[in-house]
């Protein structure tokens, strides 16, 4: 059974996330500077960590609808499974960064350290939010 890999897409960082192999914990692993850094990391995940798709943070409007980010992060799930043959699976990740610098504040990490860190942890909490409706009961209907 593959792990699933959070990518939290930024302008110039990426934030990476994996969940565990019963895809019930995910857990923040790195940031990554630039789109080339990200091809080569995503391919020795994919290799070293079993990767069987990609849940990609979708940064829709506040009121549902699809602005420019999301149709940019969109057209860059095109050429990720295109490059990495791996499916991609949307997740919607509104509040993401605004909960990662939230969660940071909280452990107390400032500054810097924060700053370098708020990608992956805002991949991890998209990863998690997937893997929380993944593995959701579905309701119990009586008959």
């Amino acid at each position: 059974m593959g792990k699933l890999l959070g990518l939290d897409h930024g302008d110039k960082r990426f934030g990476i996330a994996l969940s565990d192999a019963g895809k019930v914990i995910a857990t923040p692993r790195f940031v990554v500077e630039g789109e080339d850094a990200l091809w080569e990391k995503l391919y020795s995940l994919a290799r070293e960590e079993d990767i069987e798709a990609v849940v990609l943070g979708l940064p829709l409007n506040m009121d549902g609808t699809e602005g420019p980010r999301a149709r940019k992060v969109i057209e860059f799930s095109r050429v990720l499974e295109e490059k990495t043959g791996l499916p991609v699976h949307f997740h919607d990740e509104r509040l993401s960064s605004f909960e990662a610098e939230n969660a940071l504040c909280e452990a107390g990490v400032y500054g810097s350290r924060r700053k370098s860190r708020v990608d992956m942890v805002a991949a991890q909490i998209i990863l998690q939010g997937y893997l929380n409706q993944l593995n959701e009961e579905p309701p119990v209907t009586g008959d």
